[in-house]
């Protein structure tokens, strides 16, 4: 597994990730906020305007690419405070429960740890079932959000962290 990072100025990977980003979010989590929400989200999140502001802004995006080279996931990660924030973390549907999560997270723990940080923190969906995964990862539940995101739609959330030991 390697991990493809994606430039500001690299205009057609910057589209390519829209495009796979949007079609692995829609189909994860239109049963899970609905399509009116989601698709209000990838818009406001994963369009490529959105993605090149977000790399502006410091952000890192990565494709995961399997032994093949193929694009399977894709990751984005930067410095908050005193850790590594994962804001986006995702494995395409054929490609979920093969091991690959622990690899990205590794991966994402070894970027926290590079950056002299103390662990990683994201936020999950309360209703998405990847829970499951970050919690048999070592991830711990430390508080609750529900974050307005405009357009009458709110993202209603656990916030977890990993301690770098």
């Amino acid at each position: 597994m390697t991990f493809d990072k994606i430039n500001i100025n690299e205009k057609d990977k910057i589209k390519d990730l829209s495009l796979f980003a949007s079609n692995i979010v829609k189909e994860y989590f239109d049963p899970i906020i609905g399509s009116a929400q989601n698709d209000y989200m990838i818009e406001k999140f994963q369009s490529v305007k959105s993605i090149t502001s977000q790399l502006s802004e410091g952000y890192d995006y990565y494709f995961v690419l399997d032994d093949l080279s193929q694009r399977i996931g894709f990751i984005s990660l930067y410095p908050k405070d005193e850790y590594m924030y994962l804001s986006k973390f995702y494995l395409s549907k054929d490609n979920r429960g093969k091991g690959y999560a622990k690899a990205m997270l590794d991966f994402i723990i070894e970027e926290a740890g590079s950056f002299g940080l103390r662990g990683v923190t994201l936020n999950v969906n309360k209703n998405n079932p990847v829970i499951n995964v970050y919690e048999h990862f070592g991830f711990i539940k430390i508080k609750e959000e529900k974050n307005d995101i405009g357009g009458g739609f709110y993202m209603d959330d656990f916030v977890y962290r990993y301690e770098i030991v």
